[in-house]
């Protein structure tokens, strides 16, 4: 099979490659039946802060970050002067089925029009996804009968390991620009939101998909049941779901609320996302953990016809989430002061560096350096600037903080004293790519789970 070559149109093309979306039920158009926040029930067309899994309009505060943009809404040169939309920043739970969730403010078609997220350029990320399809490989006996779909596949970095096992496969990724990197890969690719119609389309062309890979994508769905009944349309009815999301439970502890940004409309804890799960006739299984993101987990999922009783790992770590208090409501609480103690820790370090005439500025700038750098007021007058190895980002300058986005080979050509590193959850990686820094005294500084000054 060859990808599907209008992909290679662009961006503006995103929409008429293959199959095209379709509005009311993809990623991109949230459902109609969202909740009425008077209480009396589904109301078309409304839009407010009901529970997009139950339907409870019974949803309470758990972490308040103010107003902020998008966060890959980043800025070019010539728009430095026009006003920046902002949204609220607002992380809800639900009081029934204790989803953690924001309101649907941005469709994920602004979003993924022209993407800025580039998985390749985290080699990291290009070794984790190697691993997960060698270990899928063997765990399920995937051959090449086999057929494997990825749903936000992006620029191919997971899928280019599946074809080079000569194992058929699919991508589906909804931002032009980032599938054409796929296509460029060898990666067949289809340019769409995942929905019911799509994914029971895409198995009439092509059969049903031994396996489902949907890697940090779950948290990024407002329609959450289309969204999951579009998995279990592409699955086959013997075959697997994989999913990795960011943990709920390591999100608390580590306070690490700068991944939280409008574009992640939930974020799970595995009693969560079992409902999330179910509500499209998926029964987890089995779960793994992982160091990714600052710590995430696997879920493994299949038909609820076929699921079996899950495996010891389940039932552990679902116990270990009750401990903490996320199956009850009040153990939802106090996450917020965790936050504003990292933001006074940070702010306070930047203050004291500029009254001492060292220069601070910025490594990486991922979306939740975005979240961090506007909930914490973080201006160019304390952090200089950032790098990025993604040289889409090069000229541009991070919304609300619009601190400039200059190539990684300008911290060496200004020997600044610290370098704030944003992505601190590739914290292993960059600090062997950072090691010059040491070479004229440099340190880095990691600002979660809380402020760390090391020399590389």
């Amino acid at each position: 099979m060859t990808a599907l070559t209008d992909a290679q149109a662009g961006p503006s093309a995103a929409h008429r490659v293959g199959a095209p979306v379709v509005p009311a039920q993809s990623v991109g158009a949230p459902r109609l039946d969202v909740v009425d926040q008077a209480g009396g029930g589904p109301a078309e067309g409304v839009s407010g802060t009901g529970c997009r899994l139950c339907g409870s309009a019974r949803v309470r505060s758990f972490l308040d970050l103010g107003a902020t943009p998008p966060c890959e809404s980043f800025l070019g040169p010539d728009q430095l002067d026009d006003p920046e939309l902002t949204l609220p920043l607002h992380v809800r739970v639900c009081e029934r089925c204790l989803l953690v969730q924001l309101p649907a403010l941005i469709a994920p078609e602004e979003t993924f029009r022209e993407y800025a997220y580039f998985s390749a350029y985290s080699s990291s990320w290009v070794a984790h996804a190697d691993r997960f399809v060698a270990d899928a490989v063997d765990r399920l006996d995937l051959g090449p009968d086999s057929f494997v779909v990825e749903v936000a596949s992006n620029d191919g970095y997971l899928l280019q390991h599946v074809v080079a096992r000569g194992i058929r496969c699919l991508g589906i990724e909804p931002a032009g620009n980032v599938a054409l990197a796929a296509v460029e890969r060898g990666v067949p690719t289809r340019t769409d939101f995942l929905s019911p119609e799509l994914g029971a389309r895409i198995r009439a062309e092509q059969g049903p998909a031994d396996l489902v890979v949907a890697n940090n994508v779950y948290a990024h769905v407002p329609d959450l049941v289309g969204f999951t009944e579009g998995l279990r349309a592409l699955v086959a009815d013997d075959g697997w779901v994989s999913i990795e999301v960011q943990h709920l439970l390591t999100l608390v502890r580590g306070a690490q609320f700068d991944t939280i940004y409008h574009e992640h409309f939930q974020y799970y804890s595995l009693h969560s996302a079992r409902q999330a799960l179910a509500s499209g006739g998926l029964s987890v299984v089995d779960v793994q953990r992982l160091d990714t993101h600052g710590g995430s987990i696997r879920l493994w999922a299949r038909p609820a016809e076929v699921a079996g009783p899950p495996t010891p790992a389940v039932a552990e770590l679902l116990a270990e989430e009750a401990a903490s208090g996320l199956t009850t409501l009040e153990g939802h609480d106090g996450f917020a002061r965790s936050v504003a103690r990292v933001r006074a820790d940070l702010l306070r370090f930047l203050l004291d560096a500029r009254a001492d005439g060292h220069r601070v500025v910025g490594y990486g700038a991922p979306g939740k350096g975005n979240t961090l750098l506007n909930y914490c007021g973080v201006r160019p007058d304390l952090l200089a600037y950032t790098v990025d190895r993604n040289p889409y980002k090069h000229g541009r300058f991070t919304p609300g903080a619009r601190i400039p986005i200059l190539p990684p080979e300008r911290i060496a050509a200004d020997r600044p004293e610290y370098v704030l590193v944003l992505p601190w959850n590739l914290r292993a990686e960059l600090l062997e790519q950072l090691a010059f820094v040491g070479d004229w005294g440099g340190r880095l500084v990691f600002p979660i789970p809380h402020l760390e000054v090391v020399l590389p």
